[in-house]
């Protein structure tokens, strides 16, 4: 049995709704601003046909996270080195640290919102615990640390939403100077084996 592709019309309304989205996020002062009416009334749809397509808020939060995350995923599950498979855990933790925070400069608001959707603690969402477990599984080959669960939570956590809204906006931090940061803290976490100062951005498409 053929799967059934979404209509047209379907299509183009999902787009439209993602499109609003982003928008309104990236100009609120807070994620909590942004209601699924205001992103009806932007996408020029009706608040039902948004509930009907998502669910909740929680649901249109987390679709929209993943389209626009699904790039990066997809570099690190298929992709060339530094955040491909082949790449060696020592050069593929630091690179996957920094395309996390380089996602979320891009998409700061979107990604406090999503932190905030999960079962009181950002830790439950499952974007984190996805996160986790990669870095987690690629930590448990680098010797000398004595626990990959805590280390990976560790260096998860300098990527956290709203810290780096944080740094980024009230402490008004440049980009270059919180990855440079943030390669030289994931080195001295791993024992300084990591060596070296960020990496060159990786084109994702």
């Amino acid at each position: 049995m053929t799967e059934r592709k979404p209509r047209k019309d379907a299509v183009r309304n999902r787009a439209a709704v993602f499109a609003a989205a982003d928008a309104l996020f990236a100009g609120c002062g807070s994620p909590e601003e942004v209601t699924m009416a205001d992103i009806a009334t932007a996408a020029g749809v009706g608040k039902a046909t948004l509930f009907r397509a998502f669910g909740d808020r929680t649901g249109l939060i987390h679709a929209l996270y993943e389209a626009r995350l699904e790039p990066v995923w997809s570099a690190v599950e298929q992709g060339p080195p530094p955040l491909g498979p082949a790449t060696p855990p020592l050069q593929r933790v630091p690179a996957l640290l920094d395309a996390v925070l380089c996602f979320k400069l891009d998409n700061r608001h979107l990604a406090l919102a999503l932190e905030g959707t999960g079962t009181g603690s950002p830790y439950g969402t499952e974007h984190y615990a996805r996160w986790h477990a990669l870095l987690r599984d690629l930590l448990q080959g680098v010797p000398g640390l004595a626990d990959s669960g805590f280390t990976a939570h560790a260096l998860l956590a300098a990527t956290r939403a709203d810290l780096v809204a944080y740094l980024a906006g009230e402490k008004d931090a440049h980009r270059e100077q919180m990855r440079d940061e943030l390669a030289r803290f994931t080195t001295a976490v791993l024992g300084a084996r990591a060596g070296g100062a960020a990496s060159e951005p990786v084109a994702i498409r």
